[in-house]
């Protein structure tokens, strides 16, 4: 079963809900979640997916009684920052280190390389098609909330003009329902290095066979040890072939030590 989740206080959230009801036809079911309606379709021919909304942001979902035969959770969200650039985002869920944005310090969601790639790919296509001035980009894995499922986010930004904005919120949608449908399994690496947003590793993915799981950015790689690296290689969906180093988003101080860290788990290692 698929579970998308939105938020009700959530504008970006709220648009791409109503685009994948629409789009994909979702009907109200019998059922609550949280008090709150379910939406009820199929994805791949039979399998259920559910459309579910929550009362607070979508980080503190950490504790929500996700269902048992969940196979994947896809967040429908708002994105934010400082730049305010225009963004169609994807990522893994999950704390590197701490826990400031919800989730549970030090533990990472399971991520699901494939289902991310393909939603990376599909609002890309979207965004061609409907010729949106947005870029399409992974970003690290961070915030909440830090499950043992599959998760992920697609999310919009990175201003309310941006959360408003429906086309875009459909691209999102058609992106999420991408990653619903996937049934593809790509070659899956590990990024690590660069910064919160990295246009190598997306380049990577929207022009070759490889699909990152999770990204660990070089704000965040005091934080990593060999006990976090194994985390990251173990709870992805796929089995991970390589790690891939963004080498100048390394800061020198940390590169021997991360290199140590890699070669004790025996991953081949590609600089980019």
């Amino acid at each position: 079963m698929i579970l998308f989740i939105a938020s009700k206080i959530d504008e970006a959230g709220l648009n791409i809900a109503r685009r994948l009801i629409e789009i994909f036809s979702l009907e109200k079911g019998g059922e609550l979640f949280l008090g709150n309606p379910v939406y009820v379709g199929k994805v791949r021919g039979s399998e259920t997916a559910k459309l579910v909304f929550v009362d607070d942001e979508p980080v503190n979902t950490q504790d929500i009684p996700y269902p048992n035969d969940m196979r994947i959770a896809i967040f429908i969200s708002r994105h934010s920052s400082k730049s305010g650039t225009p963004t169609l985002s994807v990522h893994t869920p999950g704390n590197i280190g701490e826990a400031s944005l919800g989730g549970v310090p030090e533990k990472v969601s399971i991520s699901p390389a494939s289902a991310m790639k393909a939603a990376l790919l599909e609002m890309k296509r979207v965004r061609d098609e409907m010729d949106l001035p947005y870029e399409v980009s992974y970003e690290c894995t961070h915030h909440g909330p830090s499950i043992d499922y599959p998760a992920m986010f697609v999310e919009l930004g990175s201003t309310p003009d941006q959360w408003r904005d429906i086309r875009a919120a459909e691209a999102v949608a058609r992106g999420a329902m991408a990653a619903a449908e996937n049934e593809s399994t790509y070659p899956t690496a590990l990024g690590i290095g660069g910064p919160h947003y990295n246009g190598k590793f997306t380049r990577i993915a929207l022009t070759s066979n490889i699909a990152f799981g999770h990204i660990i950015p070089k704000y965040a790689l005091s934080y990593l040890n060999e006990a976090l690296l194994r985390q990251c290689v173990e709870k992805t969906v796929e089995r991970v072939e390589r790690v891939i180093l963004d080498w100048k988003g390394i800061r020198g101080e940390d590169k021997d030590r991360l290199v140590k860290i890699i070669g004790s788990l025996g991953l081949e290692v590609e600089k980019v």
